[in-house]
């Protein structure tokens, strides 16, 4: 991997405000993360280590935070969820419910989906990434925001 791919990430994740970015490729791994401390550390082996990136500040972006009234109805909720399944993201990127703005969403609430059905997609450095349910069930709630940076292991979905 050279410089200027690195630097092409460093941007992507300031541009969608992500603190961390996790990337592996024929036995490359690299990992960039926003206020890990003050020391650089760049490596081409198997471990991956963070690069640490400037921030305005000097303070981690704040993780966004529901709605008041959307933690609320999630308390409400709080018994239910034991038998809700999350569905997360596998990479960074940003999260797309349709193929294009003019087609239906893969997926919407009450929607039945099967380990092979494709959810969503994640775009990620210009390349579109569909994702799959991996659990059978029916989708009980749509977590992630349509059009939106998502992070690695954020719930996108909840199935029942």
């Amino acid at each position: 991997m050279e410089l200027k791919d690195i630097k092409a990430i460093i941007d992507l994740m300031k541009k969608n405000d992500l603190s961390v970015f996790e990337l592996e490729r024929d036995g490359f791994k690299l990992k960039l993360q926003k206020g890990a401390g003050e020391q650089t550390i760049f490596t081409s082996g198997v471990p991956a280590l963070p690069i640490p990136l400037p921030i305005a500040g000097g303070a981690l972006p704040a993780v966004p935070q529901p709605a008041t009234g959307a933690q609320s109805s999630a308390a409400e909720q709080a018994p239910k969820a034991e038998t809700l399944r999350d569905i997360v993201s596998p990479m960074v990127g940003t999260f797309y419910r349709a193929g294009s703005p003019e087609s239906p969403a893969f997926a919407d609430i009450g929607k039945a989906v099967t380990e092979e059905s494709v959810v969503c997609i994640i775009e990620a450095m210009k390349v579109m990434n569909e994702i799959k349910a991996e659990t059978s069930g029916t989708i009980a709630e749509i977590v992630a925001e349509n059009g939106k940076p998502v992070q690695f292991g954020q719930v996108l979905f909840r199935v029942r």
